[in-house]
């Protein structure tokens, strides 16, 4: 069948719905999912989205015409479904578009955990399959069976805290009418801290703000909540619930890269010596804690299905990337915001540090840009001119190009999704370096 060939992305496949991506293309991407992977069996979630029950209805019909049967798993968040796939070994759709705007929705495709198809493995084939109805033929028709492990999902983040180490806190939590906000609520119960909850009902009409906290407009109320509210701190989870991020008790959004380093660097008190796996983007304050800690960290591609391979591999204890996504070795490799979020009640308890006090060494060595976005209409052209002009630092091309100097140093790399060039960039000498070196990038890359 004829389908818009955008909609299949480096992670995953988006699109908004019903113009690229409608129940049709869903009918069919299921139908290739099982062909092309030879499965008899798949767990199906899907998020809060208004299209979700179309589309599920849809991919799991393809499922089951091509001969395999679908476990149900309802509406969950990502972290949710991906546990799922765990427990019960097996591949898995996710109907989502995890922070898109409302209009969208997609899905993330689980081979088996912690190996998720992307563009470079699957997501290709799938559209060459329904591009070309190229099905292998089905000898039955599945059927489909319901199964709700949200009780052992609870357990099994707990399982990863110590919670008699918990002190009464104040967290100010926002699911943003994502699919967070039910299992944080049952999650959070047990433990002896006051929630304030800010729109952790599900819904798809997204009356309050958009799913992507990374969007200053999208976390602006909550960080004037943990003032007002006199609270520890202040959590920001994406729509699909993978992605994860903190405001201080200042009222300040912290940056992913000095989360990883945290996270990190007290991870290894419990398990000394291991490796840390952290994308091409981040501050040098990640890879510097992770060996002052004894820790031995990782560079890695930026992208979920990279750094899950990568730790795989390793056996790394932890990752995590700039965006957000926080990855453990003790739940299969895969990304939660609701983990993170509870080993940061357990750091703030055991140390007795407020989460301002954690970041004040960080903040007054490493200087950073955080993520530009640049329009750009040949972005490998721009990148390439970089290289020349910064050809006496040293070159990387892991992920797009990165230079480093004794006191700076720079990523640039293309969007997966958009013609867009992102940088980041960062000083140790002074925010003034820091500011003068991302200007004259920019004046380049925009030039």
């Amino acid at each position: 069948m004829q389908v818009n060939p955008g909609i299949f992305k480096a992670y995953d496949i988006r699109g908004i719905y019903p113009t690229d991506l409608n129940e049709d293309a869903a009918y069919a991407i299921g139908r290739a999912f099982v062909s092309f992977l030879k499965v008899d069996t798949v767990v199906v979630g899907r998020d809060m989205r208004l299209s979700g029950p179309q589309m599920f209805d849809a991919v799991t019909r393809g499922i089951m015409d091509q001969g395999a049967d679908v476990v149900s798993i309802g509406m969950v968040s990502t972290d949710q479904f991906y546990f799922a796939c765990s427990h019960e070994k097996l591949p898995g759709m996710m109907v989502t578009a995890s922070h898109n705007p409302k209009a969208y929705n997609g899905f993330k495709m689980v081979r088996q955990m912690p190996y998720l198809l992307s563009g470079a493995e699957g997501i290709q084939d799938l559209r060459r399959i329904v591009e070309t109805d190229d099905y292998a033929p089905a000898v039955r028709k599945g059927t489909i069976s319901e199964l709700d492990l949200s009780e052992d999902f609870v357990e099994a983040v707990l399982g990863l805290i110590d919670v008699s180490a918990l002190k009464p806190l104040k967290v100010v939590a926002d699911t943003g009418n994502g699919m967070v906000g039910p299992i944080l609520k049952r999650v959070y119960t047990k433990l002896p801290v006051e929630l304030v909850g800010l729109y952790l009902d599900p819904d798809g009409s997204l009356p309050n703000h958009g799913l992507d906290p990374l969007q200053p407009e999208n976390r602006a109320e909550l960080e004037r909540r943990v003032v007002e509210e006199g609270a520890d701190v202040g959590f920001a989870f994406d729509g699909d619930g993978d992605r994860f991020f903190v405001i201080d008790d200042r009222g300040e959004f912290i940056a992913g890269d000095y989360m990883t380093a945290l996270l990190g660097r007290y991870l290894l008190q419990r398990k000394p010596g291991s490796r840390i796996v952290y994308d091409v983007r981040a501050s040098w304050a990640v890879p510097e804690l992770i060996t002052e800690a004894g820790g031995t960290p990782l560079m890695e591609r930026v992208g979920h299905a990279f750094i899950k391979r990568r730790m795989a591999a390793e056996s790394a204890l932890f990752g995590g990337e700039v965006t957000g996504h926080y990855y453990f070795q003790d739940f299969n490799y895969a990304d939660s915001g609701i983990i993170p979020s509870l080993l940061i009640l357990e750091m703030l308890s055991k140390t007795g540090q407020k989460m301002s006090g954690l970041l004040a060494p960080l903040e007054a060595k490493y200087f950073i840009s955080g993520e530009i976005n640049s329009t750009v209409a040949d972005g490998k052209a721009k990148m390439e001119q970089l290289a020349r002009e910064y050809g006496d630092g040293t070159i990387e091309h892991m992920d797009g190009v990165s230079v480093s100097y004794p006191t700076w140093h720079f990523n640039v790399r293309g969007s997966n999704t958009e013609p867009l060039l992102r940088l980041n960039l960062e000083s140790i000498a002074s925010r003034a370096e820091m500011e003068q070196r991302r200007d004259e990038l920019l004046a380049i890359i925009r030039g």
